[in-house]
């Protein structure tokens, strides 16, 4: 180490030695100024540095509602998605670039500045205090007279043990400023080479991300070349078209007359009409023309009508087969045609004779078609429709129909108050929270979605795939019953809903109506139920588990997925859940199947992993298994229920199920990751348990379950999901067990006669 003072010079305390520390006095003193400024402008360049990043991830939130807006156009979609992930991930690149710059810069210097430069200022305190002491006793030295020799010994020995400590302090010192010297060039050198090597790892993460990015951009900008190309030939055609025809001559021109009732959208015909009132005035005059004109159309054995594209249809003839239409000559407006029921009449006027020609022969040719169709679905209903199935599932609508996102957005539309959005009331919603049960406009949905999915899982309406039963989830629910719970302080508190458009607002008031839960009564369910209530559930429910536990494998296949006068006397001992805390509430309404009732619990703060520690620590999920209800397990592993949690015999949801031969419930688990290998305090697995029941049916899913899991194991971690024999397997078995439950009750009876 190269020494800045000498020692020697710092013994001898000469002038040259003097000079030396002042020098290095005065550089140490610029230093420090200089770093104090270098901190400064990093914390500024870190501060700006962050606002950056959060004005690029707003500007990013943008890109993304473009891509969502963009929904019917994949190109774009894709595109904007893409992009916005890849802005995301530099931004997370800018974040670690600061933070490193942060503990590079600012925080190395600044214990530099704090630590070593304050040791050197102390030093130098104490180098000045005791130099001032020794000149004080060279002069008093050098004052005493001969003659005193008392006071000549004691100036003699001040003077000593002052050099002496001079000499201490004064090597300490330099000592001090030859560390200090050689530190600061590694301090500072070392936290910019840190800096340095932040921005390296910065640009080449930055690189690396557009490299993987730049083929698909190329292949984009190909595609926008092309793109660019067809526009100018489609403006060519269209500027082509539109020459043609101005040309033609419209004097007799007539809207399209014909009429098809083998339509793919199954509208047969449509078309404006004017229509005269059904008042007893009879008028067709009105102030203003439009209110008389409508847009009708014969759809689905039906004649409808509409003012505006948005609006819901007007039904006029509830069902064509109940009708006639016949020519109006004895009115004195032309074109006119009656169509009439039992019930009533309908008159409508056309614009010309060959409409109102094509308008009679569309109606009388969907009455006979309507004949046929009733018929043919008269007989598939006799032998596909079964009890179990309930409004929801009719037996005349195929396992494909069913899937399709139009059919879903029909059922769920039709549940009270699900014509609208719940939460700013926009008519016509096409996206839905699988987790509430709620339908939602698009804007909305986008809002739901930042929430996360702890509080919000949103799915499409019309675009996304819906398996039955979270179909049924849905139609047990609706924005009525969930906005009983959720909105039930609203007028109370004098809060207004926002309207469509007003982004702030649905914002703050989405948060404050999920997250927050403002407006959820929270007096409405109390702390506990007494002991004397506790002790009767209690013992309800015990009875029903030890006599589960008392039957053989072969009987306890044959209990019902969903019994009925059993359970429910078994529930007629439940409490109101006005009287139980919300964990509780939750742990009883899930053995009841009143959905409704567990969203209350869980908005009160219900845990949906909540264990009752009077009944074996059972969870709301083993509740629902024993209640034999599939929608019931569907809402409360939508709500983040555990489906491995375990009861103090070692069972979990799986377990149950299997030993009640509960098979759709089996199946549901399995989907959702249940451990198959979990084994209970007998030390029985699920599949041991189904081949003691000879059920053939849990078996086979069990089994099937493991084969899919070991080929995934041995394709490593970037195999496939799964076999698509065992994919399609599971999706036949979640169809029945959602949509014809007693086929797999008749499976497993005939299981037991072998």
């Amino acid at each position: 180490m190269k020494m800045t003072v000498d020692f020697e010079e710092c013994l001898k305390d000469s002038p040259r030695f003097r000079a030396a520390l002042e020098e290095v006095e005065g550089d140490v003193a610029e230093l420090e100024l200089k770093l104090d400024k270098l901190v400064k402008l990093c914390i500024v360049m870190i501060d700006t540095g962050k606002a950056f990043c959060v004005a690029n991830k707003q500007f990013m939130n943008g890109i993304r509602d473009l891509a969502q807006y963009s929904s019917n156009d994949a190109v774009v979609e894709t595109s904007l998605t893409k992009f916005s992930d890849s802005l995301q991930e530099m931004i997370n690149f800018h974040t670690i670039l600061f933070d490193q710059t942060q503990r590079s810069i600012k925080a190395q210097l600044q214990n530099f500045v704090k630590e070593d430069l304050r040791k050197f200022k102390d030093a130098k305190k104490q180098f000045e205090k005791v130099s001032e002491e020794k000149e004080n006793a060279l002069v008093k030295n050098a004052q005493v007279q001969r003659n005193k020799q008392h006071e000549v010994e004691e100036a003699t020995n001040i003077l000593t043990a002052t050099r002496k400590c001079f000499r201490h302090i004064a090597l300490d010192y330099v000592l001090q400023i030859n560390v200090l010297q050689s530190k600061r060039r590694s301090e500072i050198l070392k936290s910019m080479l840190s800096f340095m090597y932040a921005h390296l790892a910065f640009f080449h993460q930055g690189y690396d991300l557009f490299s993987e990015l730049g083929p698909y951009m190329k292949d984009l900008g190909a595609q926008l070349d092309r793109l660019v190309v067809d526009a100018a030939k489609e403006k060519r055609e269209m500027e082509q078209k539109h020459s043609t025809i101005q040309q033609k001559d419209f004097s007799s021109d007539d809207s399209k007359l014909e009429y098809n009732v083998d339509a793919a959208n199954g509208i047969v015909m449509e078309g404006y009409l004017f229509k005269r009132a059904s008042n007893a005035f009879k008028t067709w005059n009105r102030k203003k023309p439009d209110h008389i004109r409508r847009w009708f159309s014969i759809q689905n054995n039906q004649l409808v009508y509409q003012k505006k594209f948005k609006d819901n249809p007007t039904v006029v003839v509830e069902d064509l087969r109940l009708c006639t239409v016949k020519h109006c000559e004895d009115i004195e407006r032309r074109f006119c045609f009656e169509v009439v029921s039992p019930t009533k009449s309908c008159m409508l006027q056309a614009d010309s004779e060959k409409l109102r020609q094509a308008w009679i022969k569309a109606v009388q040719t969907s009455i006979a078609t309507a004949y046929r169709e009733k018929g043919d679905e008269s007989e598939k209903l006799d032998k596909k429709s079964s009890p179990s199935t309930g409004s929801l599932d009719s037996g005349n609508e195929s396992k494909d129909k069913l899937l399709k996102g139009e059919s879903a957005l029909q059922r769920v539309q039709c549940i009270p108050g699900n014509a609208s959005c719940c939460d700013c009331g926009l008519a016509d919603p096409r996206w839905a929270s699988i987790n509430l049960g709620i339908t939602l406009c698009i804007e909305c949905s986008g809002i739901h979605r930042s929430l996360g999915v702890h509080f919000s899982k949103v799915r499409s309406l019309t675009l996304d795939t819906w398996e039955p039963e979270l179909l049924k989830l849905m139609c047990e629910l609706g924005n009525d019953v969930i906005n009983r719970v959720y909105e039930a302080k609203v007028e109370k508190m004098g809060i207004k809903k926002p309207q469509p458009g007003q982004r702030q607002e649905k914002e703050a008031y989405i948060k404050a109506k999920y997250v927050e839960r403002k407006f959820v009564d929270k007096y409405s369910v109390s702390s506990s139920p007494s002991e004397q209530e506790k002790r009767m559930i209690s013992k309800s429910c015990e009875e029903k588990r030890l006599s589960i536990s008392k039957l053989g494998p072969s009987d306890q296949v044959r209990v019902p997925p969903q019994s009925s006068e059993g359970e429910r006397q078994d529930s007629s001992v439940f409490l109101d859940s006005k009287h139980l805390n919300p964990g509780l509430q939750l742990y009883r309404a899930s053995y009841e199947k009143n959905l409704p009732k567990m969203a209350e619990a869980l908005a009160h703060g219900a845990d949906v992993n909540w264990a009752n520690s009077e009944e074996n620590k059972a969870t709301p999920l083993i509740q629902a298994v024993l209640g034999g209800s599939l929608v019931t397990c569907e809402f409360l592993l939508q709500n983040g229920a555990n489906v491995n949690q375990r009861d103090v015999q070692g069972r979990g949801p799986l377990h149950h199920a299997t030993v009640l031969g509960h098979t759709g419930q089996v199946c549901l688990f399995l989907k959702r990751g249940a451990n198959q290998h979990a084994t209970d305090e007998e030390g029985k697995d699920p599949l041991t348990i189904a081949v003691e029941a000879a059920n053939a049916d849990i078996v086979t899913l069990l089994r099937l379950a493991r084969m899919n899991e070991e080929m995934r194991e041995s394709e490593g971690l970037y195999g496939q999901p799964g076999d698509e024999t065992y994919q399609d397997i599971f999706r036949d078995f979640s169809q029945m067990a959602s949509n014809n439950p007693e086929k797999l009750n008749r499976f497993q009876q005939d299981s037991q006669k072998f």
